[in-house]
């Protein structure tokens, strides 16, 4: 856990998990005072996981302008600002110029068909 005060806290709904296409994804952004904290949970299989919304090759959010957190497959994460794709289940990536490297996990959790932060 980090300590950007504007990163959920621990029990803070995200979402409901109906708000998530399966398979599909959605970003949440939150802000405290100047703190931004950008993140994103992806559905698939029947798995739900959450990721810190940036590239560990750039630092840049993910989505491009489309919003789209998954290949058009939804079978890989995409970053749009150069297309390296990782795995869905643990965020490592499996091609692109960050290889060896995975996505900050972001910890949820789902209880009751809401998201919360873990």
């Amino acid at each position: 856990m980090d300590d950007n005060p504007a990163r959920p806290a621990p029990g803070q709904a995200i979402c409901a998990l109906a708000d998530i296409p399966e398979p599909g994804a959605a970003g949440f952004r939150y802000r405290e005072g100047e703190a931004m904290f950008a993140g994103f949970v992806v559905r698939k299989d029947g798995g739900v996981f959450g990721y810190v919304d940036s590239c560990p090759h750039a630092g840049w959010p993910l989505a491009g302008f489309n919003g789209r957190f998954l290949t058009r497959e939804n079978d890989l994460i995409l970053c749009a600002g150069h297309a390296a794709l990782f795995r869905i289940a643990d965020g490592a990536c499996v091609a692109g110029p960050c290889g060896g490297k995975f996505l900050t996990v972001w910890p949820i959790r789902v209880e009751g068909g809401q998201v919360f932060a873990a």
